[in-house]
């Protein structure tokens, strides 16, 4: 299909062939009939792209603060590559949309095949052929409205957010400043509302427009000096107009009437001139998109809704009562439409738009035409390479998941490793899986998973999903035939684990299972292990780890997608441990803070205490308490008199018999590079320096009985003898001697 892309390094625009989105759980699958260009916003995400990268340094100063803290922690190299791969992401452009559903999510109520909906978002109302839109971005269009129509649905409400901000009424006199789409569709609003409407807008162009549209007076150009509201001043103004300044706050205040409102719904710069909004004790407010559910995770992509006796007008409900002014002829769209393109046209219509003036534009739309029946959901594109096919004695190579962590750093890494074939790559996104297959060099791409397990070509998978996705796709993935690289962790729960257990006994160990513990590959860490390898004695392992914090509604902290930090990364040290001590856990307990002024979640500052088969011990502090700039990672080890260090994995000190040993390393290497070859190694020999499956499968086991410990309060017994016998999932691997 085709979908409107931006390159946000380079800021380029391109009409690209992508694969169709799946119909995901939780949503609708839409053939789209016609999408609306925003032009300020979508101008504004151009033109930012376009700027070179100190350009964007620029504009994004937090950014680069916290980019420097971690070059010198980890070195300056490294974190300029991260930095260029995290740039490197297509954007997909367009955020209101209307067309017609092809197919329905599990979950989701209220919405049949054939039915002709509005869909809003940005990230999924896209200019796109088809498009994938969560049941909560989603209404049906009344039968009186048409496609084109239904497409301003994401203007429309938040046109309509903003007045229901202003709280006007019957009567109000209200000024709005600025007569572009948002603005004139703010005039109707409030017209329909019983308002008086003045509006103004330095360009005249734009005067006609609000006159027909029904301002009762308009003023275009240079604004009068006074007398534009009778004296006494408006209600509330409600700026729409996007600027770089702060003009339209300072006009804002002057029109404004005592104890009046003044409402920003485009952009302007916030310098609020304090001495006129003291003397009128003017109040203001910045509105948020359509409303109460704008860009909250639970409410957009898990249609959590807001309790309706609480909450009447939420984005969706905005949208409803939107159509339904349009439907009753209150808001009249045909006088906004400027342009229309085909989607095959689209990069016209961009060119149009970021020329000086833009043509006149003010509702510019995307039309489409039908390209594929409902039943065509699953499509496969093949792009272009150098060498078509894999040379002898090559594995073939698919990748499933193609996020930010894999993009960064396992892909490029990938693109490094010797003696395999790219052959395809599938994401749920079809933006992001056409970029990645061009980008490294993969045969095709998919927005299916399941492809690449058809693919008898395909000796190997890695699994880069979010962590809710591993069980299922290793699974699936290991009776297809396929090796399996999955990246940490191998599952989010216990019920899970006992499955890829009882899975991986079925297929009797004939193929390679491997999870991403990429530490225990770093050169510093191998070296750290070497000093230590010999040892006699149990081994006394420290291990602080300042993670930073992140916000509660990241994905990684939802407990149906990443498990929880604990599982999702903490799960790194237990194995490093497991590693250095050559032994696995024999009991776990683990502490969390307890503090009423606590303001994240209490797992995110814990500490675990580990006991080994081999008698040694571990403590891991894994705290988000700390400072970024502060160094990430430290590891001590203690044993038969020496000591061992390693910091951030860049720095090692050895101290023994009184001298010390310092090594260094320019960049920090976690060992990425090294786990692939050592996966894809054991892959073609059937054995190799691979982490041995019962070390991924206790450290699972490990941070399932660390939760349970934060839980109980309690030591919990995990590695004896005898209850390595009892558990259904060790005693699972261990009945097979190739797990050694």
């Amino acid at each position: 299909m085709k979908q409107v892309v931006q390159s946000y390094r380079t800021g380029k625009i391109s009409l690209e062939e992508v694969p169709v989105p799946l119909c995901q759980p939780g949503g609708l699958l839409i053939q789209t009939a016609c999408s609306l260009v925003s032009i300020g916003t979508e101008r504004s995400i151009i033109q930012l792209g376009r700027k070179s990268l100190l350009g964007k340094a620029v504009s994004r100063p937090d950014l680069v603060k916290r980019a420097l803290a971690k070059a010198r922690n980890e070195g300056y190299w490294k974190t300029f590559q991260e930095a260029l791969g995290r740039l490197d992401v297509p954007t997909a452009l367009g955020y209101s949309a209307a067309g017609t559903v092809i197919g329905v999510g599990g979950g989701v109520d209220g919405f049949r095949v054939g039915e002709r909906v509005a869909c809003i978002g940005a990230g999924f109302a896209s200019h796109a052929e088809f498009i994938n839109i969560p049941k909560s971005l989603c209404v049906k269009v009344p039968e009186k409205v048409s496609f084109e129509e239904a497409a301003f649905g994401m203007l429309g409400i938040i046109a309509l957010h903003g007045v229901r901000l202003a709280e006007v009424n019957l009567g109000s006199r209200v000024a709005v400043i600025g007569l572009g789409l948002l603005g004139l569709l703010t005039v109707q609003l409030l017209k329909a509302s019983g308002c008086n409407v003045f509006a103004y807008d330095v360009d005249p162009a734009k005067e006609d427009s609000a006159k027909l549209l029904g301002a009762d007076a308009v003023i275009t150009g240079a604004m009068p000096s006074g007398g534009v509201s009778q004296g006494e001043g408006f209600d509330a103004v409600i700026i729409t107009a996007s600027a770089q300044d702060s003009k339209p706050m300072e006009l804002a205040a002057d029109l404004c009437r005592v104890r009046g409102k003044v409402i920003l719904v485009g952009v302007a710069k916030i310098e609020i001139p304090r001495q006129i909004f003291w003397e009128k004790e003017i109040e203001f407010q910045v509105s948020k998109a359509g409303g109460p559910g704008s860009l909250d995770p639970s409410y957009e992509l898990d249609g959590v809704d807001y309790p309706y006796p609480y909450v009447r007008w939420t984005e969706q409900r905005n949208l409803e009562a939107f159509l339904d002014l349009i439907s009753h002829g209150h808001v009249v769209i045909d006088h906004l439409i400027t342009q229309r393109f085909q989607i095959a046209d689209a990069i016209s219509a961009y060119e149009m738009l970021m020329k000086p003036g833009s043509g006149g534009a003010i509702g510019v739309l995307l039309t489409y035409q039908e390209t594929l029946s409902s039943n065509q959901n699953r499509v496969v594109i093949a792009t272009k390479r150098k060498t078509s096919s894999p040379k002898n004695g090559e594995i073939q190579v698919g990748v499933i998941g193609a996020g930010l962590f894999a993009k960064a750093l396992l892909l490029p890494a990938l693109v490094k490793t010797s003696g395999i074939h790219l052959k395809g790559i599938a994401t749920a996104n079809g933006v992001t899986a056409n970029h990645a297959s061009k980008k490294y060099g993969f045969e095709y791409n998919a927005t299916d998973y399941r492809t690449l397990l058809e693919d008898k070509n395909i000796d190997a998978v890695m699994v880069l999903t979010r962590h809710s996705l591993h069980a299922k796709i290793v699974q699936e993935a290991l009776d297809a035939g396929k090796h399996v690289f999955v990246e940490k962790p191998l599952c989010v729960d216990e019920s899970e684990l006992v499955q890829i257990v009882e899975t991986y006994k079925r297929i009797e160990n004939s193929l390679v299972l491997c999870v991403g513990y990429n530490r225990r590959f770093s050169p510093s860490a191998i070296r750290l292990q070497s000093c230590f390898s010999n040892h006699q004695e149990p081994l006394v392992m420290s291990f602080r780890v300042n993670v930073g914090t992140l916000p509660n509604e990241h994905w990684v902290n939802h407990s149906t997608e990443g498990g929880g930090r604990i599982v999702g990364e903490l799960c790194h040290f237990v194995d490093l441990a497991q590693y250095f001590a050559g032994s696995l856990p024999s009991e776990v307990f683990a502490h969390s803070v307890s503090s009423a002024n606590q303001t994240r979640s209490s797992r995110d500052d814990i500490s675990v205490h580990i006991k080994f088969d081999d008698g040694s011990i571990a403590a891991i502090v894994y705290t988000a308490s700390g400072d970024r700039a502060f160094s990430r990672e430290r590891m001590e080890i203690f044993s038969q008199g020496s000591v061992g260090v390693l910091e951030d994995f860049r720095t090692m000190s050895f101290v023994t018999n009184g001298k010390t040993k310092v090594e260094r390393w320019r960049n920090q290497d976690l060992g990425y590079l090294a786990e692939l070859d050592a996966f894809f190694l054991a892959v073609r020999n059937g054995q190799g320096p691979h982490i041995p499956i019962e070390h991924s499968i206790s450290s699972s086991l490990a941070t399932f009985r660390i939760l349970e410990s934060l839980t109980t309060g309690q030591s919990l017994i995990m590695g004896e003898p005898g209850f390595r016998a009892q558990s259904p999932i060790i005693s699972s691997a261990n009945a097979n001697s190739s797990f050694n």
